[in-house]
């Protein structure tokens, strides 16, 4: 009669038993790709951000709202979904765009100009300043007093005359 209960709770258990390892089993299988499509994400959003939106051209990828933003966006994402590296899809991006997209050029003979004009015109800025300021200097000297314009002016400084 033991024997009876033990096998007949065994059968009951079986159902529940497997219906556990199958609510264990999909949760399992539902969690497993957000991991790597959460990984994905954060790829796409650390590239984006290394790359100029060519709508806005002062705001990232990962800024800009632009309709070829997020076009590119997607590109990129499909793109590393396939494989791509993140050096293999700027690659591609630098080879479709130019060196413009990215946001950080490199220093190279094409990008010489974009890395060294703001210093050229801050120097040509203190430059003109300068030249501006020294002829200034040059040209507004005072007139030399006669020695009666002397005594006028050391006499109203010491208070003998008033001005008219």
């Amino acid at each position: 009669m033991a024997r009876r209960l033990h096998t007949a709770a065994a059968r009951a258990g079986r159902p529940l038993t497997a219906c556990v390892l199958a609510c264990l089993l999909a949760a399992r299988a539902a969690g497993a790709p957000a991991q790597p499509e959460a990984q994905l994400e954060a790829r796409v959003a650390a590239l984006s951000a290394e790359l100029r939106c060519l709508v806005c051209q002062n705001q990232t990828l990962a800024d800009s709202q632009a309709e070829l933003a997020v076009d590119l966006r997607r590109q990129i994402r499909e793109q590393m979904r396939a494989g791509r590296s993140e050096a293999q899809v700027a690659d591609f991006m630098v080879q479709r765009y130019g060196d413009f997209i990215l946001y950080r050029p490199p220093f190279k003979a094409s990008t010489l100009l974009l890395w060294l004009a703001p210093g050229l015109l801050l120097l040509g800025g203190v430059l003109a300043l300068f030249l501006r300021l020294r002829s200034q200097g040059r040209g507004k000297r005072s007139p030399a007093l006669s020695p009666a314009e002397r005594a006028r002016a050391a006499s109203l400084l010491a208070g003998r005359e008033e001005l008219p």
